[in-house]
């Protein structure tokens, strides 16, 4: 191949979405008008193996005390101290890049004829 083929970098992971208990909060009404909460896209990976940088986290401050509930009312998380923290939404994996689908796709090959993978 050509300069030695591809070499991209995998793409950085999607940041979470994390509930932070904040004693200086008495309510909720700093959320009322916000509907949707989106946490940092990762970005695409990079030529010579570099990974993409991982998306920025999304924290929402709530008072201490705030329980998440189910909508069939299980208790998923109980904010009881200050500064104690939940993770709503886990951000996703980053995508892969071309050097690992080449890797992936040597070590597949090698399976179909039969030969052990290195």
């Amino acid at each position: 191949m050509p300069k030695g083929g591809p070499d991209g970098g995998d793409g950085g992971r999607g940041g979470d979405v994390i509930l932070v208990a904040d004693p200086s909060l008495r309510d909720l009404s700093s959320l009322r008008r916000r509907r949707l909460v989106k946490a940092g896209k990762g970005e695409n990976g990079r030529g010579a193996r570099k990974h993409g940088a991982e998306g920025d986290d999304a924290e929402l401050r709530v008072p201490v005390g705030t329980q998440v509930l189910t909508e069939s009312g299980d208790l998923i998380a109980d904010l009881a101290h200050p500064d104690a923290r939940v993770v709503l939404a886990k951000g996703g994996h980053g995508g892969r890049g071309k050097r690992t689908l080449r890797l992936l796709d040597a070590a597949s090959a090698a399976v179909r004829r039969g030969r052990a993978a290195r």
